[in-house]
């Protein structure tokens, strides 16, 4: 054989030599440099992130689409017992006034029992009158109107209700009108 043919294992080598650099070149290219993949990899910890925080701002709009939700059916009522207090607040000044007159006791049985049907109606729904006399003063409850001495309740606490106060649930609907202790007559 002449020197100038060659075995083909011996091509194989010098194929196999000459395909590894073409190859190293390719995937360099392909995959470009170690800062281009740094940037794809900080890329996608960015978007991963962003992800993340879309997904518990979503969620956090749910919850709260939910409570707000929740609430308005809660307190659908609230327009309207606000209204119907006023009416409430006459029936007990029309029997106070029925209570003096003579002759007027058929009136006040009457007065009574559509008064207290309002009022059973009023807590079915959740309503209910704020007592306050002799408890502490509670600005987030009662409405200080005066201040007097008093030597039946501490100083700071309510010595009288002019107006009562009411709650749908737990919502102050309207405060109470109230007189404050002073502290003692001395």
């Amino acid at each position: 054989m002449s020197t100038e043919t060659q075995h083909p294992s011996e091509h194989a080598e010098d194929s196999s030599a000459g395909a590894h650099p073409l190859e190293g070149e390719a995937s360099q290219s392909a995959f470009g440099s170690d800062a281009a993949i740094n940037q794809v990899q900080a890329d996608l910890e960015r978007f991963r992130d962003l992800a993340l925080r879309s997904q518990a701002d979503f969620e956090n709009y749910r919850k709260r689409a939910n409570r707000e939700k929740d609430d308005a059916v809660r307190y659908a009522n609230f327009s309207l017992v606000e209204k119907l207090i006023p009416v409430l607040d006459s029936f007990e000044l029309g029997l106070t006034a029925a209570r003096t007159s003579d002759g007027a006791a058929p009136i006040v049985s009457g007065m009574e029992m559509v008064k207290r049907q309002l009022e059973d109606v009023l807590h079915q729904f959740g309503v209910e009158a704020l007592e306050s006399t002799g408890l502490p003063f509670d600005p987030n409850l009662h409405e200080a109107v005066a201040q007097e001495p008093s030597n039946e309740v501490a100083e700071g606490a309510v010595v009288r209700q002019l107006r009562k106060g009411y709650r749908l649930k737990d919502r102050l609907v309207r405060a109470a009108l109230v007189v404050v202790s002073g502290g003692s007559a001395a």
